[in-house]
């Protein structure tokens, strides 16, 4: 019994950290919406999803990682600066971004002035939460779900 619990226990931690997103139409949502501006491309270079895109940041491996911080991407100065402060792809933060990337900003920094790069905006809740559930697919989980745990008691990586 004591073993059963165990790898329960052991399978619920190893599982992807997202709360309410669907992958699978997060997946529909990426090929309609995203595959213009980004790409999903492995450390090996493999386009595992979207096409060769480069006007948007690599997204392999987004979740749990630093905000603003992709490699070979030249990011705005706000964005950066709120990875700079310890602030994550958190699926809130994910969801607020793409809702709104200038508003979320201006908010999570406190600063009137900050700007978001990225003009298009995932209106609907719901799918931008499918987004983050799909993306989430893609990386090492078990480093994913130590940076979202490691990073929870940032104030900026916790939602509203």
């Amino acid at each position: 019994m004591k073993v059963i619990l165990n790898a329960t226990v052991m399978a619920i931690l190893a599982a992807p950290v997202f709360a309410d997103g669907d992958a699978a139409a997060g997946e529909e949502q990426f090929q309609r919406q995203c595959v213009a501006c980004h790409v999903v491309r492995d450390a090996a270079g493999e386009v595992l999803a979207g096409r060769n895109a480069r006007v948007g940041p690599n997204l392999y491996g987004i979740a749990g990682q630093q905000i603003g911080a992709a490699p070979d991407f030249r990011y705005g100065d706000s964005i950066v600066e709120l990875g700079e402060a310890g602030g994550i792809w958190t699926e809130s933060n994910f969801v607020g971004y793409v809702q709104n990337p200038t508003d979320w900003l201006r908010d999570k920094l406190e600063n009137r002035r900050a700007r978001g790069k990225m003009a298009y905006r995932v209106r609907d809740m719901q799918q931008a939460k499918d987004l983050f559930a799909y993306l989430s697919t893609f990386g090492d989980q078990d480093a994913i779900n130590a940076n979202l745990a490691a990073g929870a008691s940032n104030p900026l990586n916790q939602g509203e």
